[in-house]
């Protein structure tokens, strides 16, 4: 199956975020067990080039690579599909206008994808107009949400043709609400309407999760999509735990 087929069947998938823009450490983790690796260019300082060589390295270790670009804006989504990566997370998508458009942007479609037949997701040539749109139909699109409004909307988002899944921000959900933890009760109530929307919709729901532990709860309400930790944060607590086993 391929990683967008796992992930409109509902399997369970974990992946991290990688907040590092170097192949090093997309080779690196490409050696993990994770289902997928996410790219950050969204708050980590990845450019074109960054992005290229670190989906170059995903595709090398046959690792599925998401990208969350900088905005929904088309070209920041198009950087990440010319250079192969298996789809998108989209950030603050608010209603089903935006939802829509972010499929557009996906697709070869009129007002849609530029099309390119030199780049890495073409072959470099090699594929053919014909049979590079045919594959690109393939590219898993995810609409995160994380507003608000998108919350108010999620029922119509939810049933938006072309979205894979929804994605809960539950960082930036805290922001929107004006609360002081993502463990408040108007978040939460946020993140199980977004899940039974999902569900009513048949959509993957996914989501960050600071602590694995939650995984099994909100397994049970239906997300199956689960992003979590990073690579910094494998490295501050390998360091960490060096430190400890040392002075003991």
């Amino acid at each position: 199956m391929t990683f967008r087929e796992r992930l409109r069947a509902g399997e369970l998938l974990a992946g991290t975020w990688v907040k590092t823009p170097h192949r090093h450490v997309v080779e690196v983790l490409g050696l993990s067990p994770l289902d997928l690796l996410v790219l950050d260019a969204e708050h980590a300082p990845f450019d074109r080039g960054s992005l290229d060589d670190c989906i170059m390295a995903a595709r090398a270790a046959g690792k599925p690579v998401l990208v969350r670009p900088a905005s929904s804006a088309h070209e920041h989504i198009l950087n990440a599909l010319d250079g192969g990566a298996d789809g998108v997370i989209v950030p603050h998508v608010r209603s089903a206008d935006e939802a829509r458009e972010l499929v557009r942007a996906c697709h070869y479609v009129r007002g849609g994808r530029g099309f390119a037949g030199s780049t890495r997701a073409a072959g470099y040539t090699t594929l053919g107009m014909a049979k590079h749109r045919a594959g690109a139909t393939g590219v898993t699109i995810i609409a995160q949400i994380e507003d608000v409004e998108g919350v108010e909307a999620i029922d119509e988002i939810a049933v938006v043709e072309g979205i894979d899944a929804l994605f809960i921000g539950r960082a930036d959900l805290t922001i929107s609400y004006s609360v002081g933890t993502p463990d408040d009760p108007q978040v939460v109530a946020a993140v199980e309407q977004v899940c039974a929307a999902g569900r009513a919709a048949g959509r993957t729901v996914g989501m960050f999760l600071s602590r694995p532990s939650d995984v099994p709860e909100w397994r049970g309400k239906g997300a199956s999509l689960f992003v979590l930790q990073s690579d910094q944060e494998f490295l501050l607590a390998g360091a960490v735990a060096l430190a400890r086993d040392i002075r003991g």
